[in-house]
């Protein structure tokens, strides 16, 4: 059996957690480590997802690196597109490309407690040794397919979002939009145009609020290369905005949000279908939606909203629990992902055998996100209960700084592993659930990807990042055991 590669790190995910961690190796002198990714693009998300009118939620000179400023954005909230070309100028100008061995996944990994070192097995049969192992493979995983009798045997074009089919012209069809969440705000409007007829079926209406997206002129992106205070200027105040109105503790400002969506909802011309497109929860209590496009596209006479459920799938059709067939040419799931499993997508066994899959067996769980009991130097970057409250490549910089510092007094003290402490990370979630049940809007709608079965909130954090950075800082070696390798 060939000798396994042997890097002291092993990041999985070249997506922004993963070529941030890559990055802030390097600037640490570390670099003995390879960015595994099964892409043969770097982008994580921004390469999977390529959908109609993809942008980030949140303003582009907020999403991106804190290192890394942008002055070429075209627009406050760019397309899929430019993010992900971004991201690769990222990589290619810290020099992460040597360090990039895209098209080739991991699937295992066993923890050797006498060698404090993971082997790891990648798709193609090869393993890798490593001494820690930075999961980046983020929260939103498989798409979700829907459980809709007949779907499996519908005869015409059907795809899900992550899996766009650009090869499938829509010209001139009847295509079905199973969701209006999140990716369908986006891609409905980019496709209602060229659709002969497009049904929207709607489960449960969403607040969609609108945003600033005039684009950014010559002048201004050249003031941007020219002063970058000017930049920096624009990111600090998109940040309080982002950090005082997602922080679900001020109730002032969900009541300017709701208001500000009710406004929104007035560009819907029809008085009953501005009623079934208005949400009957509080604003925060499911994710915040944005586009200046998704609620006016409801005025076309080519899209209908369909608000009774569905009751099952033909070989040409969808039809609702009111006996009404709709003949489509192409369904469109908008279903969403997965967003429970994280690092769990990968077999990984830690200390005495434990397996992730029982430890979350439950639900997902981890000390600041970053660390699980029994999975020694192991770290996850956009793990349990970080999701929300600003940009996530904000969180995915404070997870990767506080890691290495970690290492860093791991190094220090003569230890070659460390796990969090059982009573510590316990201690901690006891907390953070309390936390997360004093957030009210979420103790009234927030059932969707936040909750397990049990209604246990496993995706969220309570507080602004300045609270989760704060708490990060303060931490170290002590909330850890620690060990020596003993062969």
């Amino acid at each position: 059996m060939p000798e396994p590669i042997k890097k002291r790190f092993t990041i999985i995910g070249a997506g922004a957690g993963g070529l941030c961690a890559g990055i802030k190796l390097l600037e640490a002198g570390q670099d003995d480590f390879l960015i595994f990714d099964r892409a043969p693009r770097v982008g994580g998300t921004w390469h999977r997802n390529t959908y109609p009118g993809l942008q980030c939620d949140i303003a582009a000179h907020l999403y991106c690196y804190s290192f890394a400023p942008n002055p070429d954005w075209s627009a406050p909230f760019p397309s899929q597109p430019e993010i992900r070309a971004y991201l690769e100028k990222t990589a290619f100008d810290h020099g992460l490309e040597p360090y990039l061995r895209l098209g080739t996944g991991i699937v295992s990994g066993q923890w050797n407690e006498a060698r404090a070192r993971w082997r790891l097995v990648l798709d193609s049969g090869e393993e890798v040794e490593s001494q820690f192992v930075i999961s980046a493979v983020g929260m939103f995983g498989a798409p979700v397919t829907p459980d809709i009798p007949g779907l499996d045997a519908f005869e015409g074009t059907l795809f899900h979002s992550l899996h766009w089919n650009h090869d499938h012209d829509l010209r001139g069809e009847r295509i079905a939009v199973i969701g209006s969440a999140a990716s369908a705000v986006q891609f409905m409007p980019e496709i209602a145009p060229e659709a002969e007829q497009l049904h929207v079926f709607q489960r449960t209406p969403n607040w969609v609020l609108p945003k600033p997206d005039a684009p950014f002129s010559d002048e201004q992106k050249e003031a941007f290369r020219n002063q970058p205070e000017l930049m920096a200027e624009s990111r600090q105040q998109i940040f309080d905005v982002v950090e005082r109105t997602l922080t679900y503790l001020e109730p002032e400002f969900f009541q300017i949000c709701e208001d500000i969506g009710r406004q929104a909802l007035e560009a819907v011309e029809d008085p009953t279908l501005r009623k079934l497109l208005t949400p009957d929860h509080p604003f925060g209590s499911k994710r915040p939606l944005a586009s200046n496009k998704y609620l006016k596209t409801f005025n076309r006479q080519n899209v209908e909203l369909v608000v009774d459920p569905i009751d099952r799938v033909t070989s040409n059709g969808v039809v609702t629990t009111d006996g009404h067939e709709r003949e489509v040419d192409t369904i469109v799931l908008a279903t969403g992902f997965e967003t429970q499993k994280y690092v769990s997508v990968i077999d990984l066994t830690g200390r005495d055998g434990l397996s992730i899959h029982d430890a979350w067996e439950d639900f997902p769980e981890a000390y600041f996100g970053v660390t699980t009991r029994g999975f020694p130097n192991l770290f996850s970057l956009y793990g349990p209960n970080t999701n929300g409250g600003n940009s996530i490549i904000l969180m995915l910089e404070f997870q990767i700084a506080y890691a290495l510092r970690l290492i860093e007094e791991a190094d220090r003290a003569g230890a070659d592993w460390l796990d969090v402490r059982r009573d510590v990370m316990d201690e901690y979630n006891a907390g953070l659930q309390q936390e997360l049940n004093s957030v009210a809007v979420w103790q009234v709608g927030a059932n969707d990807y936040y909750r397990t079965s049990s209604g246990r909130i496993v995706t969220q954090w309570p507080h602004c990042f300045a609270v989760y950075k704060e708490r990060v800082d303060k931490d170290n070696l002590s909330s850890f055991e620690t060990g020596q390798a003993r062969a």
